[in-house]
């Protein structure tokens, strides 16, 4: 999963966390904001009532009588004046049953004793919890809307401030480690970014790929020339050899062994040139400007190791298009590619089995050669080493020097070709050729 696709997951699941948990605790929240807002507007109320008192005297509410009371029409309200003995004293806010003209209603009641012209009052004010709540569902309402519209909001601003910032990163995964292919030709210039992990993750990155195009050009040169030097004293040994196994004075017991030195010179020959070939084909030595028919490929392939399949009676299926054609290509290079997979599927078959060389085209316009055959098959352990150079299988025997497939390697690579493989023991081995659009 992608940096971006895990910021934005864990940003919208946090952002949801946030409105879960308000919904959870939103009726309480405003239970508690009614109730204190009411507690306030009933000490208000106190206060005015007892600014009034002290201005106008106790008779503006008592007009006479010996106590006051008053509610509002549908009883949400009330207010009420009357006297109490000495000494007792009173300053509360709590919920509480009143009956007003038969009716029994819980009201929030704040109950104030107060000393005026030598007597004690109890001042009583009242609101019904019913009238107190009535407006809980609409502000719950409310509060959630403009909660889910800043939520909205800030996602919205974390998710693009989320890709401005990782942008650079993607850039860089882009430049350095998207489609790229050994060796790393092209260098691309640095990223810019105002983030300092970005920029050192850049710099660490082309420097990485700097040191290794270094140290591959050191390898490469050392086998080309090496393979190189190797082949002329070689040719001189070989031709020494003959000359002494041509020379009369040699005895019986000798000839073989010069023979056999002349087949272990003539397989370090074979080595030599199997590495100068790649060397070659890595600096690109070779020429891409042929036009290539695929099937007649095959075709002078199967002529030339045809006796190999006679002797094992190998049974052939060839089904290629006599249109595919490759441009830009080396024939020579994708002679030596073909020949190398048939020959090893020639090699390692049965005897009495069969080898298919079929194409087919991929939905996403990819031109796609198989090569299977139904031999030996590779274990799942060495399958991801048969492209390494002097790395045989157990399956190969003892016949080869672990560098056919090292070359087909490089000849795809070369030629852009996406070289795939897949064994199973017993059954047989499937190459696969991917060639470019």
């Amino acid at each position: 999963m992608k940096l971006s696709t895990k910021l934005i997951y864990f940003i919208t699941g946090s952002k949801l966390a946030v409105v879960l948990l308000f919904i959870l605790i939103l009726p309480f929240t405003v239970d508690q904001i009614a109730s204190q807002y009411t507690n306030y507007s009933l000490r208000d109320q106190q206060k005015k009532v007892i600014s009034v008192v002290e201005k106008n005297g106790i008779d503006y509410y008592l007009q006479g009588e010996e106590d006051y009371g008053s509610y509002t029409m549908l009883k949400e309200e009330y207010i009420a004046l009357e006297p109490i003995a000495e000494g007792l004293f009173m300053d509360t806010i709590k919920t509480s049953m009143r009956v007003v003209e038969q009716d029994t209603l819980n009201y929030r009641v704040l109950s104030y004793t107060f000393r005026i012209d030598d007597k004690n009052y109890l001042l009583e004010i009242g609101k019904t919890t019913a009238s107190i709540s009535q407006y809980n569902t609409p502000l719950q309402r409310i509060a959630l809307y403009v909660l889910m519209g800043l939520i909205a909001l800030t996602l919205v601003i974390d998710l693009v401030f989320t890709r401005v910032l990782i942008r650079p990163l993607g850039k860089i995964i882009q430049a350095k480690l998207s489609n790229r292919k050994f060796p790393f030709i092209n260098h691309h210039l640095p990223i810019k970014t105002s983030t300092q992990d970005f920029r050192y993750l850049d710099e660490s990155l082309r420097l990485l790929m700097d040191q290794i195009n270094i140290d591959f050009e050191k390898e490469r040169e050392f086998t080309a020339n090496a393979s190189h030097e190797f082949m002329t004293p070689i040719s001189i040994l070989q031709n020494k050899m003959e000359n002494l196994l041509a020379e009369e004075d040699v005895t019986e017991e000798l000839a073989p062994k010069i023979v056999e030195m002349m087949k272990t010179l003539d397989r370090l020959k074979k080595i030599s040139a199997s590495l100068l070939l790649i060397s070659r084909i890595d600096n690109e030595q070779f020429s891409r400007k042929e036009q290539v028919n695929l099937l007649d490929l095959v075709k002078e392939i199967m002529e030339e190791i045809g006796h190999r399949l006679e002797e094992k009676e190998i049974k052939v299926t060839l089904n290629i298009s006599e249109k595919a054609v490759m441009e830009q290509a080396n024939k020579d290079l994708l002679f030596q590619l073909l020949y190398n997979l048939i020959h090893n599927a020639i090699k390692f078959n049965k005897e009495n089995g069969e080898i298919i060389i079929k194409d087919r085209h991929l939905k996403n316009g990819t031109y796609e050669i198989r090569v299977e055959d139904t031999g030996k098959g590779i274990s799942k352990e060495q399958l991801p080493f048969i492209f390494y150079r002097f790395r045989k299988t157990n399956t190969q025997g003892n016949g080869g020097y672990g560098l056919g497939l090292a070359i087909v390697k490089s000849i795809a690579v070369y030629h852009k070709i996406d070289l795939s493989v897949e064994s199973t023991i017993g059954k047989g081995t499937s190459f696969s050729l991917k060639f470019p659009k």
